[in-house]
């Protein structure tokens, strides 16, 4: 049977809540189950939790959680009428001053004090994700004056940019801080940090995500101007993070359409060679949100993603508010395996040329040089505590499966997200060090992963209880008998 390597993120909402729809989701092929704080209650994200948890017990699957903070995103309130009609050419004020629930089609209230700060005459601004688009005219007493260039319907709470970022809200919210132990309490794998500036931001973030007694690996969402101006910023946050997220919703509004998809193939890039998760999002199957058949173009633009070698790909709307949630996660899946029967290159130029820096790195490269060159290997399996050697492994191109076997099952559910890793549950302590290795051949062999004559490679350190010491590297036969 051919197995994916390529993961997939739904959200979870409304089109999703209930123990029977997670659990079709993860027989579907669900591997990241995504709880977006901008939206729903601290008790509707921990009974949608614990029904991952439970269906995915149920099925014998790996399936993590990730909670994603909403962030400062800077939106109006509301409208009298729940919307208004712009009209090109007609003015628009974002006003600090007027009634927050009284919007009409000529002024509204804005949740973000600095914007008469951050704007200037002639700057643009783009309102619901760019479908509208207002020119500055003039700010002045806690105004911002402007003119409508692409009009359209504006309903309540839709959120603001600037053309080229440059908004100066922090990181943090004091939502974020509350929703960061609500996603302790939860247990989650991953934690999403959304619009990151700088690496010092995420640094911040994992201080309070330790404080509230959470390992969770940080996700930085790279979706603001700031982040991808240059190389050595992009580089800064993504070596601070576990991964990064292409948000490709805000950051396609502040940097423009055009841009957009040579600057997702750099993150997606940089994020491989410096050993980091990376999740692809936004508008992925957008047209399943009413439809249960995803458009061609859809399908291209999740198979391009694949074929970059992202770890993930993400559903958002598609199964938080959806008709077909169901459908959704299956068509990803599809598409995934069938780019996957395509790549572009087998062959993997990573790291070729340079200086390791860790032992554990040496090992987990040397492994996958030697799997895709040693004739009969079938198996990679890592040893592992904390899932960083095969995290590191996996940015190697290898249509060679790579197992992370752990004790850890915060460990294993981390495994979920990267690419072409599969979780396995074994205790290393169990058996002295000479049994070790066939140990680990009886279990690949009860799972049917391996054949008599078949080899493995096994990576693993002298000290089994040590995260990042993996420091040998054996290559096995399958026995006959």
């Amino acid at each position: 049977m051919t197995v994916r390597r390529t993961k997939v993120v739904a959200t979870l909402g409304p089109a999703t809540d209930s123990l029977e729809q997670i659990e079709a989701l993860v027989a579907a092929g669900l591997d990241v189950a995504r709880l977006n704080f901008s939206h729903g209650t601290a008790e509707e994200h921990a009974r949608r939790a614990a029904w991952v948890r439970q269906a995915a017990e149920r099925q014998q699957r790996y399936v993590a959680l990730m909670g994603d903070l909403q962030g400062p995103k800077i939106r109006i309130s509301r409208f009298q009428q729940g919307k208004v009609q712009l009209q090109r050419g007609s003015e628009f004020v974002l006003s600090r001053h007027h009634p927050e629930n009284a919007g009409t089609a000529a002024i509204v209230w804005v949740d973000y004090p600095q914007l008469i700060d951050d704007c200037r005459v002639g700057d643009e601004l783009l309102l619901d994700d760019g479908r509208i688009v207002l020119r500055v005219t003039a700010v002045e007493d806690g105004q911002v004056r402007t003119q409508v260039e692409e009009g359209g319907e504006l309903s309540d709470r839709k959120g603001v940019n600037r053309r080229g970022g440059g908004l100066s809200a922090p990181t943090l919210t004091d939502k974020d801080r509350a929703d960061i132990r609500v996603a302790a309490e939860l247990g989650v794998e991953f934690v999403a940090v959304s619009f990151v500036r700088q690496g010092s931001d995420i640094d911040a973030t994992r201080q309070l995500v330790r404080a509230a007694g959470s390992d969770a690996w940080l996700i930085a969402k790279i979706e603001r101007a700031e982040a991808v101006a240059n190389d050595d910023t992009l580089n800064d946050i993504i070596a601070a993070s576990d991964g990064v997220m292409v948000a490709r919703g805000d950051l396609g509004v502040e940097v423009g359409d055009a841009e957009l998809v040579g600057i997702q193939k750099r993150i997606i890039q940089h994020a491989r060679t410096l050993n980091k998760l990376v999740i692809t999002a936004t508008q992925m199957m957008e047209s399943m949100i009413a439809s249960p058949i995803p458009t061609r173009a859809e399908v291209s633009d999740v198979a391009n993603a694949v074929l970059d070698h992202t770890d993930a790909v993400m559903l958002s709307a598609e199964t938080a508010s959806g008709r077909f949630p169901i459908e959704a996660v299956r068509a990803m899946a599809r598409v995934c395996l069938g780019a996957e029967r395509h790549p572009i290159s087998s062959r993997s130029h990573h790291r070729l040329g340079e200086v390791f820096s860790r032992r554990d790195e040496t090992i987990a490269l040397a492994a996958m040089y030697a799997a895709n060159h040693y004739p009969g290997v079938k198996a990679i399996v890592s040893l592992t505590e904390s899932g960083h050697t095969p995290l590191i492994m996996s940015r190697i191109r290898s249509a060679v499966p790579i197992f992370a076997f752990s004790r850890h099952a915060g460990t294993r559910c981390r495994m979920a997200m990267v690419r072409g890793v599969r979780a396995v549950a074994f205790d290393p302590h169990q058996y002295e060090a000479a049994e070790l290795p066939w140990a680990v051949l009886d279990c690949l062999m009860q799972r049917h992963d391996v054949e008599p004559g078949d080899a493995i490679i096994l990576t693993h350190g002298d000290s089994r209880a040590e995260s990042g010491g993996t420091n040998s590297l054996t290559i096995w036969s399958v026995p006959e008998a």
